[in-house]
């Protein structure tokens, strides 16, 4: 047979069949007086089964080692690999699917999203009062960038210490005030008077839990200094007497 004869009997491209040369899966053939490959029926029947091999889904190399003559694995052990391996794909598929799903059955997706379903449903629970912050907003981007790199003893942490300021009219107020005073310093400068302000109402709004026990605030750790960069000087400055304030009042 020649190649092209070869590849259509077994149901696939010669480019295929060269390049299972290539890799070594598939014997050389001997070449007839005119150079061209003279393949046999052991050919087909090697073709065939690397065809099989692949559609279950092991890979050229794991199909090698199946083929080897010694030091190869044995099917049945390559099999139970693939297996486990598609065990594990499955799981990992539901879980997506559910995570999905509770997104889906949220309703409105936010503007930051996808993020959890737990900052979803605070987003919703926040969103109409403080819609029309800027600072509120970026807050919403870190909130969403810390729901996806936190880990997740201190995403627990984080999301808990936020859903009971959302869950109380008091310190929701007290947001929206040091909202306000924060947007209030998007063109001012660092030296304004009304920086001391918005840092003590700011301080007022953050959990002491949130923040060192001992040690103050490192403000040339590599996020906060990506926060400040991010924020006008004047509200830099606010978040940074913020921290200091509220690690000085710890008991």
């Amino acid at each position: 047979m020649r190649i092209g004869e070869l590849a259509a009997t077994v149901g696939v491209t010669t480019r295929t069949v060269r390049h299972y040369h290539h890799l070594g899966l598939l014997p050389e053939p001997e070449r007839l007086s005119n150079g061209y490959r003279d393949y046999t029926l052991r050919h087909a029947v090697v073709l065939a089964r690397i065809r099989r091999l692949t559609e279950l889904g092991l890979g050229l190399t794991e199909v090698r080692d199946v083929l080897a003559d010694d030091a190869g694995k044995d099917l049945a052990e390559v099999l139970t690999e693939l297996d486990e391996d598609l065990a594990r794909q499955e799981a990992g598929i539901r879980e997506r699917r559910q995570r999905l799903r509770a997104l889906l059955d949220a309703g409105e997706l936010p503007a930051e999203g996808p993020v959890s379903p737990e900052l979803a449903a605070l987003f919703a629970e926040t969103a109409p009062r403080l819609a029309g912050s800027p600072m509120a907003a970026r807050d919403r981007e870190v909130f969403a960038l810390m729901d996806t790199v936190a880990d997740p003893a201190a995403r627990e942490r984080l999301m808990s210490l936020a859903g009971a300021i959302a869950g109380s009219p008091r310190a929701m107020a007290r947001a929206d005030e040091a909202y306000a005073l924060l947007d209030a310093l998007a063109d001012a400068d660092p030296g304004d008077p009304r920086v001391a302000g918005a840092a003590r109402a700011l301080a007022d709004c953050i959990p002491r839990e949130a923040v060192p026990e001992a040690g103050g605030v490192d403000h040339e750790d590599s996020f906060l200094r990506a926060l400040y960069a991010d924020l006008a000087p004047a509200q830099a400055a606010a978040i940074r007497q913020a921290l200091d304030l509220v690690t000085g009042e710890r008991p």
